[in-house]
């Protein structure tokens, strides 16, 4: 690094150096003065006990000169090192004479500064060496970057296989990565010798109080990794308003890139990240703390802000699911919240998850609200033709089974509510009874808006028989319980009485007449109950014939229940008439339905239609 001559002088330089450290131990023990002595003049000759003692009296005779000569030889060390184009830490042994340097000046100054206060020449060459030093720290915070945009640049293990470029791209022409099924991985995002260096350079910014300054250096670096990491994985920076107002097919696809990127980030990404950290600043916790939360808080904002900005959108029904899975997301990632952001730097990250996750179940609780207004405010006017299956029957029905399938999340989300006392008995099974309760209320409404109370029982059987159907058998029908069940069967078998009453029995009671003397029934002749029976069985015939039962067994059940009532009392009557004097010498030609029998048809393939057939 320099010629002969100036080997030489540094030699001397490095003998005043020497002899200074003697001279300040001289003030403290006489006996250790000796040793010190004797050891060096055994050691080389040049270190004999007259020159160091000559060496070490003129020094303490004049500190300020003994400061500069120790400067001299470390300014010229540290200053070709600043000058130098190159980096430094190219070359090993460059690198490690500068942090000897760096050190030797830390050292000189700690010395020397007691001195300062009674030498205003020690203190201007304090000064002088503080300049210096900063001049050094800026240096090594340079190679420091350096270090590690190389490292990450050349170290392989830098992309896992998880983040290498797919053959799929985003909008903006970013490669996304394919998702991530095995967490059980830590990515080495640095070579071990590269950490070496890093850790040695960050002990002596930490050591002169630098440790902020090398943080941010460590941070700005390692943020550019993240945040690339989760550009790769395809999720978009969004802010809160641009959340709001994704249409909702796409903002479906952003909640699973959410979904598979936070679970990544959580489990991979962070945990490397505090691995690094911890091994870069080995033997300084408290900047490694500092430092991790640098790294990651932008990274995990973004995270955050985007379930934050799901919690707080649109509550509206069919959005639940997906909200689910932002709500599931955050729950399983609790623990590595809690292990990874424990420390002082990191509460509030910590909290902020804490708090959005409960933000999500209020929405979740929200949008469970909004279902019951939308079901509330279902005009009673909807109800369908031929009392068939109303579509809010269907979408609530099929969208309770579809919630219940994450029924262990929904208990957990309403148990949080009543905890905190927002509903003393906000259990789900609790929330799903209510809202079967409202679904009947509006059902019950729709029903009397039909003129004829035959085919309103007909719409509550119809609807009824779809919502216990649907109920049993599965979680639904677990957390409503069987009493629910047996309950509304109940319900649907008066239904079916109230049908039958209201529909046939004025007709069956035509047909009733009392043997003794059938002239004196309330109905007339038996010539004119029949034609009052023919008239109003065709008219039940024709008003019925639109009427619609959704259900093979239902349709069964009312076909077998009419005829058991119907037949036996038609084929009474008529073999009444057929003997009676009324009937004449050709009784058939009053008998209109000879051979009558009821049966249900399939009208269409969506629509099965009551149809009485008749020979």
């Amino acid at each position: 690094m320099g010629d002969s001559d100036s080997t030489s002088n540094g030699g001397e330089e490095k003998l005043i150096a020497v002899a200074r450290h003697i001279a300040k131990t001289l003030g403290h023990s006489d006996s250790m003065t000796d040793d010190i002595l004797q050891i060096f003049s055994t050691f080389d000759g040049r270190f004999s006990r007259e020159k160091l003692s000559d060496a070490a009296t003129m020094h303490a005779a004049s500190p300020a000169a003994a400061l500069d000569d120790c400067l001299s030889s470390i300014h010229r060390q540290i200053s070709h090192a600043i000058s130098s184009d190159a980096p430094i830490w190219l070359d090993p042994a460059e690198s490690s004479a500068f942090l000897d340097a760096v050190d030797d000046l830390v050292a000189t100054i700690r010395d020397f500064t007691p001195l300062a206060r009674d030498n205003q020449a020690v203190a201007a060459a304090l000064d002088r060496a503080e300049d210096l030093l900063q001049q050094a720290l800026f240096k090594l915070e340079d190679e420091f970057r350096a270090l590690i945009r190389r490292g990450t640049d050349s170290f392989d293990s830098a992309r896992p296989g998880s983040l290498e470029s797919s053959d799929s791209e985003s909008e903006d022409g970013l490669p996304v990565a394919h998702p991530v099924t095995d967490f059980n991985i830590i990515i080495d995002a640095l070579p071990s010798s590269t950490i070496n260096d890093l850790n040695e350079i960050a002990k002596r910014m930490v050591a002169v109080d630098y440790g902020r300054e090398c943080s941010h250096a460590y941070s700005a670096c390692r943020r550019e990794f993240l945040e690339e990491s989760l550009s790769r994985l395809g999720l978009q920076k969004l802010s809160t308003e641009e959340v709001q107002k994704l249409p909702w097919p796409e903002l479906e696809d952003e909640i699973e890139r959410w979904c598979n990127s936070a679970v990544f980030s959580l489990r991979v990404l962070f945990p490397s990240e505090r691995r690094l950290c911890d091994r870069v600043f080995y033997g300084f916790p408290t900047t490694a703390d500092f430092s991790f939360m640098e790294v990651c808080r932008g990274s995990a904002t973004q995270l955050l802000n985007f379930a934050d900005a799901v919690a707080i959108s649109s509550r509206s029904p069919e959005r639940l699911f997906k909200v689910l899975d932002v709500y599931e997301t955050l729950r399983d990632l609790m623990p590595e919240f809690e292990l990874l952001f424990s420390d002082q730097y990191c509460v509030l990250l910590r909290n902020e998850a804490m708090a959005i996750w409960r933000r999500v179940g209020e929405a979740i609780r929200g949008i469970f609200m909004e279902l019951e207004n939308l079901i509330r405010r279902d005009p009673a006017k909807s109800a369908v033709p031929g009392g068939g299956l109303h579509p809010i029957t269907r979408y609530v029905m099929n969208y309770l089974r579809a919630a219940c399938k994450s029924q262990q999340t929904l208990e957990q989300v309403f148990e949080e509510e009543r905890e905190r006392g927002m509903a003393p008995a906000s259990s789900l099974s609790v929330q799903m009874a209510w809202i079967m309760e409202l679904l009947e209320s509006n059902l019950e409404a729709k029903s009397k808006i039909y003129r004829d109370a035959a085919l309103s029982s007909v719409f509550m059987m119809n609807n009824g028989r779809y919502i216990v159907q649907k109920v049993k058998d599965n979680e639904l029908g677990m957390l409503l319980g069987d009493d629910w069940i047996r309950k509304h069967n109940a319900k649907i078998r008066q239904f079916h009485v109230n049908y039958q009453r209201s529909s046939w029995n004025k007709v069956i009671g035509v047909l009733k007449v009392d043997n003794a003397n059938a002239n004196a029934n309330a109905g007339g002749s038996l010539k004119d109950r029949l034609k009052m029976f023919n008239s109003q069985f065709e008219d039940i015939l024709k008003t019925q014939s639109s009427w619609v039962i959704f259900d093979d067994q239902l349709r069964d059940q009312l076909r077998t229940s009419v005829s058991e009532n119907l037949l036996p009392a038609y084929r009474n009557f008529i073999g009444k008439f057929q003997t009676s004097p009324e009937a004449g010498r050709n009784p058939d030609r009053h008998i209109k339905h000879k051979c009558l029998f009821l049966s249900f048809d399939l009208k269409s393939s969506e629509s099965k239609r009551v149809v009485a057939k008749y020979i």
